[in-house]
């Protein structure tokens, strides 16, 4: 087994190793400065000898490093050397991880993580459940503060027998084999949680922590994003000057600017079901064309709901009727059907769509599509009705 030098310096990016092996890109050193990732934080890259270090990861109990191309030998003595700026990056955002979940949890002592990942694209921690954003707030002015306290950030190894292990380390036992080294990372007297990464040593180091988005993660629970450092930072003043800019907009005033958007929400959920109704009661009493025979359907609609749209069009077609319905929002949507087997609707969809660089597609009996100029929607609908008439 190698020397994991990242276990006991993270801070440590450069090191002399001896090669154990080679087979192809794969790599074993005697020593190594590379975390092969784990804990939901991903591994180093970095170099070997100048070569491209692409992935490292475990293979049994061995670390292999990927390092395509390469031409070194078993025996060789390497120059290893990771990618400091992106190791750095890490620690900084496991450390924030742990500091953003313990100060999470002080604020719903029931959250629990579901998963973690790490990484210099993005950094997540998943929960149980949703929380607030008041409840977020209250959690990221606690963990700045510890991170303007300069709180040390330790390791200690722990015997998997000891009482405070369960007592008082966040910890998932069963995730840890038999005979792994449990290590416990301190982050002064505020957390205690077992983990194996790469770790800053004081919570000043992080510099900022901020939640910048929460999202459904599915069965998982939620995702909430974070950011550490000068991104932290940045990423806090440009949604807090968006947050400005809404605030003009509506001409609210800071403290009134929740109340205001949900009122402002509430309204438009209104104006919705209101075009709704609308509708409905517009497509009940269309009254057909005849043309030769066969009761064309035709009519413009505002911003009409597209459920509302098709259960009209699934009605005058099931009494063999021909139906050509555009509707107008930022776009305009288009939906063309036949119960009367003489209109080839995806045809005339296309025809007609072709002339104003929309698109759609369908069948013969049912077609839909748009065009993005809503600009465009009288002489869209104009040319599609006389399309359908001509086929009639």
């Amino acid at each position: 087994m190698a020397d994991e030098v990242f276990r006991h310096d993270g801070y440590m990016s450069v090191c002399e190793a001896g090669v154990v092996s080679v087979n192809g890109d794969e790599v074993v050193l005697d020593c190594t400065v590379f975390y092969p990732g784990g804990g939901g934080q991903v591994c180093d890259t970095g170099t070997i000898q100048g070569f491209q270090v692409t992935d490292v990861h475990y293979k049994g109990k061995e670390i292999v490093h990927i390092v395509p191309g390469n031409d070194l030998k078993p025996g060789m003595r390497v120059w290893v050397e990771i990618d400091w700026k992106r190791r750095f990056d890490l620690m900084m955002g496991h450390t924030g991880e742990h500091l953003l979940f313990c100060s999470l949890k002080r604020q719903d002592p029931d959250i629990a993580i579901t998963k973690i990942y790490i990484a210099p694209t993005e950094k997540y921690v998943i929960v149980n459940h949703d929380i607030s954003w008041e409840k977020i707030r209250d959690a990221l002015m606690f963990a700045n503060q510890a991170i303007d306290d300069c709180l040390p950030v330790r390791k200690t190894v722990m015997d998997r027998d000891d009482p405070e292990l369960l007592e008082k380390v966040r910890i998932k036992l069963d995730r840890i084999a038999e005979d792994e080294e449990i290590t416990v990372v301190s982050i002064g007297d505020i957390d205690l949680s077992a983990c194996s990464g790469v770790h800053v040593m004081e919570t000043s180091e992080i510099g900022a922590l901020f939640v910048d988005r929460k999202v459904s993660a599915g069965k998982d629970g939620v995702a909430i994003h974070f950011k550490v450092g000068k991104e932290a930072i940045s990423s806090a003043m440009a949604l807090a000057n968006t947050c400005l800019q809404v605030i003009d907009e509506t001409g609210s005033k800071p403290e009134d600017i929740v109340r205001t958007v949900g009122n402002m929400k509430k309204d438009l959920a209104l104006a919705a079901e209101a075009r709704k109704a609308a509708a409905k009661q517009k497509i009940r009493s269309l009254e057909p064309v005849s043309v030769n025979g066969v009761d064309l359907y035709a009519d413009m609609f505002a911003d009409a709901d597209k459920k509302s749209l098709t259960d009209g069009v699934e009605t005058f077609k099931s009494k063999g009727g021909v139906v050509a319905f555009v509707s107008v929002a930022e776009s305009v949507s288009v939906m063309v059907a036949d119960g009367s087997k003489k209109v080839d609707c995806k045809k005339v969809l296309s025809d007609v769509l072709s002339k104003f660089g929309g698109r759609g597609g369908g069948k013969p009996d049912f077609a839909q599509g748009g065009v993005p100029d809503k600009a465009l929607a009288d002489e869209i609908y104009k040319t599609l009705v006389d399309t359908v008439k001509s086929c009639l």
